[in-house]
């Protein structure tokens, strides 16, 4: 007899759970596989959501994402296409009840091979937000559930059926209600994949000094539509993105790195150290040194 969505559920929790005991965010045997367990609830906090589907199975979290805001939890999961700066916490959580996620990242490259190969192009006409939930269905959970199973598997054969078990979780968002955004965010010619290609160039180029409209240019659209079409996919301006992507970069290096303010804001692109602490404190609500030492201690 198969399992139910239920008992998937719980199957999944309690693989990941004797897997990962403690509080933490873990990078697993299978590339592109994340898990995240947290055993509290925690404050609001910023980030940046990286192109994933988010499956949650235990606990609650909420997204702030320009001017949406929801929750998720389980009999839900989560997209987001392209990176975007949110603010995020773990709403329910306990050492008993931990809320546990699990994380694919959604690799561009096999999505638009895949979009090619079952001709699922997406559709102006019936765009939607490119960070969402939506109701998760028996098939998705069924994927999940058969990849998180790898975990404990040779590492020949994770290496094998995971790349079999991500294509069909592909599919299964291509064709699920979040799907058309992920469609036209990685297909060629769309406004959409013009905003990604330029997401792109300030990730790679963001320590430079960057003109907006030569970006523009370069991703061949109008300064006017690629302001719009930018602040309609990510929920923020062209110039804040790039602000926000130095300053992630910056508490970054200063957390896990070791670097002091100072020579951090010279190496994400600032010419005064002074201006980054400000900016820092406007983003975060404290200044480099005391945010990193609250980090620190969590």
């Amino acid at each position: 007899m198969g399992y139910t969505m239920d008992n998937k559920y719980k199957a999944i929790k309690e693989r990941i759970i004797n897997l990962y005991p403690e509080s933490g965010v873990y990078k697993t045997g299978i590339k592109g596989l994340t898990v995240a367990r947290r055993n509290n609830p925690t404050e609001l906090k910023r980030c940046f959501y990286h192109p994933t589907c988010i499956l949650p199975v235990g606990g609650e979290k909420s997204i702030v994402f320009g001017s949406d805001s929801f929750s998720y939890k389980p009999g839900e999961y989560v997209v987001s296409c392209t990176e975007v700066p949110v603010l995020g916490r773990v709403v329910t959580a306990s050492p008993e009840e931990p809320c546990v996620v699990v994380i694919l990242t959604l690799d561009s490259y096999e999505i638009s091979k895949l979009i090619v190969e079952t001709r699922l192009y997406g559709s102006p006409e019936k765009e939607g937000k490119y960070l969402a939930s939506a109701d998760v269905d028996d098939s998705l959970l069924d994927s999940f559930y058969r990849l998180v199973d790898l975990l404990e598997q040779p590492e020949s054969e994770r290496e094998v059926l995971s790349q079999i078990i991500m294509k069909e979780i592909y599919y299964r968002i291509l064709t699920g209600p979040l799907g058309n955004q992920i469609r036209l965010i990685n297909t060629r010619g769309t406004q959409s994949n013009q905003i990604s290609e330029a997401i792109n160039i300030f990730k790679n180029n963001y320590k430079d000094k960057i003109n907006i409209e030569d970006i523009a240019q370069n991703v061949n659209m109008a300064p006017s539509s690629f302001y719009r079409n930018f602040k309609r996919i990510t929920k923020i301006s062209p110039l804040q993105y790039l602000k926000q992507l130095r300053l992630y970069e910056a508490q970054r290096l200063m957390l896990s790195e070791g670097y002091d303010a100072a020579s951090v804001s010279y190496m994400v692109g600032y010419e005064s150290p002074t201006q980054f602490s400000r900016e820092y404190k406007k983003l975060f609500g404290e200044p480099p040194l005391r945010n990193i030492r609250q980090l620190a201690a969590v």
